[in-house]
């Protein structure tokens, strides 16, 4: 399974990042590097052999390729298929220089340990909480901020985190049970009476627990997984604002706009402008 193992004891350390879309039917590079790869397609489908085991990763689906293995694409990739990467690896921690008792000599102790496996493959992932730090944590390399230098690691480690325990909690967390639902109805207006008959649950409990679990309103989660939806296909893609208004379940073009205003500060068409400046 070549699988990777994620621990206290190393950090992460982000290698690069990225939100692609094939210009161009290709096949996945020959290669054996020497940092650890993610894969999260968001549309279409990516093929790629690791080790002569053949994968299939489609939308909404997560793939980890391990460093140092030899892996290659043996079926062609599509036009227009889209997904997120992001390469990295660990710098051990040998151990943490504390001063020994009743001295001033530094020394070394070896710290308690503890990991686990990182899945090789998720999948179901469309509107989950998975998907959207995936979202963020690409948004955030990208992004003005000074500081990002700083804590780019530290989220990615909390990324990797949420990846590693995301199937223990999906399976018992309510919220995150709603956040996949708001996920999978992204293109449909919020309705809290579907929520009801979906989970046999007052709209009332759901929207207390939610909000206690997650610190923002299903509105405003379903808003958001929106506008991000929207904000990749403004940066992305050339379809016209209009298009990506109808896609997400928009039937008023200038509303859409006034809400994408609302949530990013700009306009759709002042969004693409800047981000094309970015790149």
């Amino acid at each position: 399974m070549n699988e990777i193992f994620f621990n206290n004891s190393s950090m992460p350390v982000l290698c690069g990042c990225d939100l692609l879309t094939a210009a161009e039917s290709f096949y996945h590079a020959d290669r054996i590097v020497d940092f650890n790869i993610l894969i999260y397609v968001i549309s279409g489908v990516i093929y790629v052999t690791e080790d002569e085991q053949d994968y299939q990763i489609s939308e909404g689906e997560l793939l980890f390729l391990k460093n140092g293995i030899h892996h290659y694409g043996k079926v062609e990739i599509a036009k227009g298929t889209r997904w997120y990467f992001v390469h990295f690896c660990f710098d051990e921690i040998s151990g943490v220089p504390v001063f020994g008792k009743g001295d001033s000599v530094m020394r070394q102790y070896e710290p308690v340990r503890f990991g686990a496996v990182l899945p090789k493959k998720l999948t179901g992932l469309q509107g989950s909480v998975v998907e959207m730090k995936i979202k963020d944590f690409i948004d955030y390399f990208h992004s003005s901020d000074d500081m990002k230098v700083w804590y780019i690691n530290s989220k990615l480690s909390e990324l990797l985190s949420e990846i590693c325990f995301y199937g223990e909690g999906q399976s018992a967390g309510l919220s995150d049970r709603i956040c996949d639902f708001l996920g999978r109805h992204m293109t449909e207006p919020f309705c809290a009476e579907k929520l009801e008959k979906h989970f046999f649950l007052s709209y009332k409990h759901m929207a207390a627990v939610f909000r206690r679990e997650k610190n923002i309103t299903m509105q405003q989660y379903h808003n958001r997984i929106r506008m991000n939806a929207a904000q990749s296909y403004l940066r992305s893609t050339l379809m016209p604002v209009g298009e990506i208004s109808s896609l997400l379940g928009f039937n008023d073009m200038l509303y859409f706009s006034r809400c994408f205003k609302n949530f990013t500060g700009v306009s759709p068409t002042e969004y693409r402008k800047k981000a094309s400046q970015v790149y």
